[in-house]
């Protein structure tokens, strides 16, 4: 029989063997490339287990990853051990040419609040080792928590140095926010945000995404990057998604370029499946229609309760036409939405019920509403895209942390480094919770240690306390007393092997709304 590079050979005479299920294909000895070429990844950790993920692709840029399309049997283990000594659980799962032949395997039963280790076999050919952690049980006493915040990775933009450094961390965990592809066409002229030429680095393939095969491809350009996978390997992540995964600033079902909804929710749909298809993800966030539930809460024990929200998808069109604007009258839209009055309510249940020492709230784009001006115009201007857009649903979600002493929000979007005080009235109230705001891990280049304009910002938002324009991912070290942020950096990712330091330090106490600094 003629085997095509889609073709799996197994056996010296190249023929498939099909056992259990018609159309259901067992590897015997090998593929006719490596098929774990997207490497593994571990996430949506519960105290008794967590999604193990992978995707078969040995040629990962052909169409279908160069896989034949039918059902591939996979095999699994969790070891208790990096030796795989003690196994703790093990099994088989379908890698489904509907689901580009990822697996999501929900592992259960394990023992709450340690390491476990995990890995693929498919044939004769074995997946990297990767590390993941169960929470704590549900109300045990926890004494700390670390864990990274991390996203923003435009593959054009920089390398992937933050990730290699993150990989090195020991945490827990590590909360993705989004912006895990970037949907524009490849380009090889690299220019800065000002127009400004600067170093080429690398390329996407093909243009720009809309049809499910053209997500795929793009996912799986970046994860072939091997600072990334390092970073998945390392410990188990929350993902979810900002607008990229899409297309820039999309907001429930309209892009920013005028295409028609009906339109958009077909490339929108395409675009959830691929991003399901290539997370970490439980079963829970399969695609439905057009939709998909992304927002979602994870408890460590009573030490922190974490509300993963997603704040596209329900979201009502940024007011003044988006971008950074002056005030205008849809600042203040009574029917401004940005969580949706389900989600927005969720969260108020969460917040209101529960009786962890901390809450954080992870999510997408900043809620600060920063005055940007830079010069001297009459009138403040913030981001349309942000928090900053949306004058009532900001307030209402401030009364809601209100009166807790121990909310902290964690943003990423816009690929600079900030700390600063959430207050009432646009920054002129009462302070209810601090926001961390983490840089990007390679979008918009090396940076500077200070951004031109900065200490305009600063000088106009004196609730906002510090910013950097580096990369990098920011580090959570929680107790029950004290929540620390290291912002950490490095100083180019147009050239590889960048050191990583910690450009500052930020401190928070437990029933005090305020920042510190060591």
């Amino acid at each position: 029989m003629h085997t095509t590079r889609r073709e799996l050979l197994l056996g010296a005479a190249g023929s498939l063997l099909v056992l259990g299920a018609p159309g259901i294909v067992r590897a015997q000895q090998a593929f006719r490339a490596y098929p774990f070429t997207l490497g593994i990844a571990a996430g949506d950790a519960a105290a008794d287990g967590f999604v193990l993920w992978t995707r078969l692709a040995p040629e990962p840029l052909e169409p279908h990853g160069g896989m034949p399309m039918v059902p591939i049997a996979v095999q699994w283990e969790v070891a208790a051990d990096p030796a795989f000594k003690t196994i703790a659980a093990k099994g088989e799962a379908l890698a489904r040419p509907e689901l580009g032949h990822s697996v999501h395997v929900e592992v259960a039963g394990l023992q709450p609040d340690r390491p476990y280790w995990y890995r693929f076999t498919c044939g004769r050919e074995r997946s990297m080792r990767g590390r993941v952690k169960t929470l704590p049980a549900a109300g045990a006493s926890v004494a700390k928590a670390r864990f990274l915040v991390a996203g923003c990775q435009h593959y054009e933009q920089g390398l992937y140095t933050a990730y290699a450094h993150a990989a090195r961390e020991e945490a827990d965990f590590l909360f993705h926010y989004g912006d895990y592809i970037y949907e524009g066409r490849g380009n090889p002229v690299a220019f800065d945000y000002g127009g400004n030429p600067r170093k080429f680095i690398r390329a996407h393939v093909g243009e720009e995404p809309f049809s499910l095969d053209d997500y795929r491809r793009r996912y799986a350009q970046y994860k072939t990057d091997a600072d990334l996978q390092a970073a998945h390997a390392a410990t188990g992540w929350y993902a979810t998604f900002d607008d990229h995964e899409i297309q820039n600033n999309w907001v429930a079902d309209r892009d920013q370029n005028g295409t028609p909804p009906e339109a958009f929710l077909l490339r929108r749909a395409a675009a959830f499946q691929a991003w399901y298809e290539h997370m970490p993800v439980r079963s829970s966030s399969i695609p439905h229609g057009d939709g998909i539930q992304a927002y979602r809460r994870a408890r460590v024990g009573d030490l922190l309760d974490l509300h993963l929200l997603d704040t596209r998808q329900y979201r009502t069109d940024q007011p003044c036409d988006d971008g950074f604007k002056a005030k205008c009258a849809g600042w203040g839209a009574a029917d401004a939405q940005v969580l949706g009055t389900t989600q927005e309510a969720w969260l108020a249940r969460n917040l209101a019920e529960g009786k962890a020492r901390w809450n954080a709230i992870a999510q997408q784009v900043m809620m600060m509403p920063l005055d940007r001006r830079m010069g001297d115009e009459p009138a403040p201007i913030r981001n349309m895209d942000s928090w900053g857009g949306y004058d009532l649903p900001r307030e209402r979600l401030f009364s809601k942390f209100a009166g807790h002493g121990n909310v902290v929000v964690l943003t990423g979007d816009e690929h600079q480094n900030y700390a600063g005080e959430l207050r009432t009235r646009a920054g002129q109230g009462d302070a209810v919770a601090v926001e961390f705001v983490s840089t990007s891990i390679s979008s918009g280049g090396d940076g500077a240690d200070v951004r031109a304009g900065s200490d305009k910002i600063l000088g106009r938002n004196p609730y906002l306390k510090y910013m950097n324009d580096r990369r990098g991912y920011l580090l959570c070290d929680v107790t029950r007393d004290q929540w620390q942020a290291q912002f950490r950096t490095v100083d180019t990712v147009s050239e590889p092997g960048a050191p990583v330091k910690t450009a500052r330090t930020a401190i928070v106490q437990h029933g005090r709304v305020q920042l510190d600094f060591a």
